[in-house]
């Protein structure tokens, strides 16, 4: 059977490559032989109905849905009488005995001053120094317990009372120089056990208070101070007193006696008019030398210190003053 089939394909191959080619005639298959009636076409001769009614709808064509917008959760806005409850800290009870802050003691600001402000925020404070130059003090602030140097030039200050220093133990040197000070209490600065020095220059002052027998420098120039307004032997105890400056003043003479340890006395432009002997030296002891004394300045008076050659004869060096 298989070689009875292969026959019959090799009889039809050789059938069909051994026929001639048919020619084509252009008169049978011209175009205007296909002049056909399209009204006359039956579409439901090829057994098969279309409805083209189906191809009328409308087809939706969708779109991408847009990512969800991010909103923000709602504000919760309270209701028009709503009130929030507060839990306020419980108030301090009161207490019959007053409330008391010891301003004396150390402290990071210092003790209050008469403005509602710490000293040391007014004022600066550098260790045991307290500086309150020029900030327009009308009173000597509270200081504190540990203070060693106080400045307070050139304010307003009119009056130093007894109790402005009080209990400072440690101070050494109180400047207020520039001020307008007229009178200081007498117990200002007495009390004070380690007080050297003691500036007041350019003020209204027309007396001393008692001093400290510490002192080594005393400066009054430029004052109203008078002779009458100086204790007597006031200078005679500071064994330590070097620096004494009373010039520009209303002295009527020099206040004696005059510590041995003093090295500049100026006195100039006050109303001294004579001298003593003993003024400056011993006439009990005409071997004495006071070498320590060694600038005194007596120009502007007028007294003539020609006239009082004796008084000079134990200083290393002669007064200035100007001869009448």
């Amino acid at each position: 059977m298989a070689l009875y089939d292969t026959l019959i394909v090799l009889t039809l191959m050789g059938f069909s490559l051994s026929a001639p080619p048919v020619e084509m005639d252009p008169a049978v298959y011209g175009m205007e032989n296909y002049d056909v009636d399209s009204d006359t076409w039956d579409l439901n001769s090829y057994g098969e109905t279309y409805d083209y009614d189906d191809l009328d709808e409308e087809i939706e064509v969708g779109m991408l849905a847009p990512p969800p917008a991010v909103t923000q959760p709602p504000v919760a806005v309270p209701p028009e009488n709503y009130v929030e409850e507060v839990t306020l800290p419980p108030q301090p009870t009161k207490s019959s005995a007053p409330f008391t802050l010891d301003f004396r003691g150390p402290g990071l600001f210092g003790p209050q001053t008469g403005l509602g402000m710490p000293s040391c925020l007014l004022c600066v404070c550098i260790s045991g120094n307290v500086y309150c130059d020029d900030i327009g003090l009308t009173q000597i602030p509270p200081l504190p317990k540990y203070t060693t140097h106080f400045y307070a030039r050139f304010n307003k200050i009119k009056l130093v009372n007894a109790m402005d220093f009080s209990n400072l133990n440690q101070l050494k040197r109180i400047d207020l120089s520039g001020n307008q000070i007229s009178k200081v209490d007498e117990d200002a600065f007495r009390l004070l056990p380690q007080l050297q020095d003691l500036l007041l220059s350019d003020n209204n002052i027309q007396a001393l208070p008692e001093l400290p027998a510490t002192m080594k420098q005393i400066d009054v120039r430029n004052n109203q101070l008078r002779s009458t307004g100086i204790h007597a032997e006031g200078f005679k105890e500071m064994k330590e007193l070097q620096f004494l400056y009373m010039s520009n003043n209303k002295l009527d003479y020099i206040p004696v006696p005059l510590p041995k340890s003093l090295r500049v006395l100026h006195l100039q432009n006050n109303n001294i008019q004579s001298l003593s002997r003993d003024t400056f030296c011993n006439t009990h002891d005409i071997n004495y030398i006071r070498k320590a004394l060694e600038d005194i300045r007596l120009d502007g008076n007028p007294v003539d210190i020609n006239l009082y050659a004796q008084a000079y004869v134990c200083l290393p060096r002669l007064p200035v003053g100007t001869p009448v």
